[in-house]
């Protein structure tokens, strides 16, 4: 009898502690939501208003971490060389690692009074010359309501959850310093998301495979015999050879590559000389390559290596290919499971909000597909497209807004998916 009981006992209690996770229901995960609502836009306005590139982040990651002391006790683990760190939040209970990641830079560029539609923007920038013209600030704030709500939970969850803020997404400064101190940790899975001016308010893109691009960068000067502009028989000009250089690109784009896996080919820079009448030594030609195929992507740098050095070479010039010209970021791959898990939880917390439609990929490319190496991924969109209010504005531009109504979408989408997982 005494045997009986207490096998009845055990099965129970792995029964409760099954059910943990199940009894975060999602009633109650949006009466959280909405009660750190206030709380979430007052993150959001101040990191909007402080925004801080790459690399310089200080204030930023300060005022991060004063936020997680305000919510309880974390293990906070600084990256070396670099401003991001990670928290950790553990339960003390056997369970999943989870990593649930947020980027924490702004860009240089002056942010503008009035957004897309042009209303007025309720707050800009307060650092002239500098904006949250990407939507990290919404980001950092959704990453950190989700925090606040995952502490409150926290003796109804088990497992880990590792807490993200990478630096320099947007110049690719603090993905690899992040990764290398992350790789002792052995994550099940780890989850982002980014908010998307081209995705109407409040709907969220899951879908499995590539959603973002990869991108190579093009950096390469073209060299041949500065001179008179008078004489252009005495000299070389490299200005027809990198001209030529792109007509041949552009051709044999059409011509020598699988057209059946799209490479988008951004030509963005051709810098030459500094005088009307002299001919220069050399020509800058630099730009971007965007693929959702990553052997795609490798395949076409090197045709415009090859076809580069081939027109060079035929106009008696040479060419130098910078260090930065390679294949630098993978797509964002989203991991099937991950993917089928969310959709169906996120589906039942927000009914009709959830879509696969693959036309919110996103073009971009997101320095997010570098945390693959750690484990499976997975990065969810969430629309900030408002029309009414004007937030129609595309990212990296001064006009660029989003709707803070949206941001409760985005929390809602991690905790339900870190709490299920």
């Amino acid at each position: 009898m005494t045997r009986l009981f207490l096998i009845t006992v055990a099965i129970l209690a792995i029964s409760l502690q099954g059910m943990s996770a199940n009894s975060v229901g999602d009633k109650e995960i949006l009466s959280r939501i909405s009660k750190y609502d206030d709380y979430t836009r007052e993150v959001r306005r101040h990191l909007h208003m402080y925004p801080e590139v790459g690399g310089h982040e200080t204030e930023t990651a300060k005022y991060l971490k004063a936020e997680l002391g305000k919510i309880g006790e974390f293990e906070i683990h600084d990256v070396p060389g670099s401003t991001g760190f990670y928290a950790i939040l553990n339960t003390g209970r056997a369970g999943k690692t989870i990593g649930l990641r947020t980027d924490i830079d702004g860009l240089p560029i002056k942010e503008s009074t009035v957004n897309g539609g042009g209303h007025p923007k309720p707050l800009v920038s307060k650092n002239v010359g500098y904006s949250q013209g990407c939507g990290h600030d919404g980001h950092m704030a959704t990453l950190m309501t989700s925090i606040r709500i995952l502490y409150d939970l926290r003796d109804r969850l088990s497992g880990k959850f590792v807490f993200i803020f990478e630096e320099g997404e947007e110049t690719n400064t603090g993905i690899r310093p992040m990764v290398a101190a992350l790789k002792d940790i052995h994550f099940d899975v780890i989850y982002g998301n980014h908010l998307l001016s081209s995705v109407p308010s409040g709907m969220i893109y899951i879908n499995e495979g590539s959603v973002t691009t990869g991108m190579a960068m093009i950096s390469f000067q073209v060299f041949g015999k500065g001179g008179h502009a008078s004489r252009p028989d005495l000299a070389v000009n490299p200005i027809f050879a990198a001209a030529n250089i792109l007509t041949s690109v552009s051709i044999a784009w059409n011509n020598q590559r699988d057209i059946t896996k799209l490479v988008t080919l951004g030509v963005t820079q051709f810098e030459a000389g500094e005088a009307w009448n002299v001919i220069p030594d050399s020509v800058y030609i630099g730009g971007t390559l965007r693929f959702f195929d990553w052997d795609a992507g490798v395949r076409s740098l090197e045709l415009v290596k090859s076809v580069a050095s081939d027109v060079a070479r035929a106009h008696g010039c040479s060419v130098r290919f910078t260090e930065k010209m390679t294949a630098q970021v993978p797509p964002v791959v989203n991991d099937p499971q991950a993917t089928a898990l969310a959709r169906r939880v996120v589906d039942r917390l927000f009914p009709g909000r959830v879509t696969n439609d693959p036309k919110y990929n996103w073009y971009a490319s997101e320095t997010f597909a570098l945390y693959n190496q750690l484990a499976p991924t997975l990065f969810t969109f969430v629309g900030v497209q408002n029309p009414e209010l004007g937030t129609t504005a595309g990212h990296h531009t001064a006009e660029f807004d989003i709707d803070e109504d949206a941001l409760r979408y985005a929390i809602g989408t991690m905790v339900k998916f870190a709490v299920s997982y």
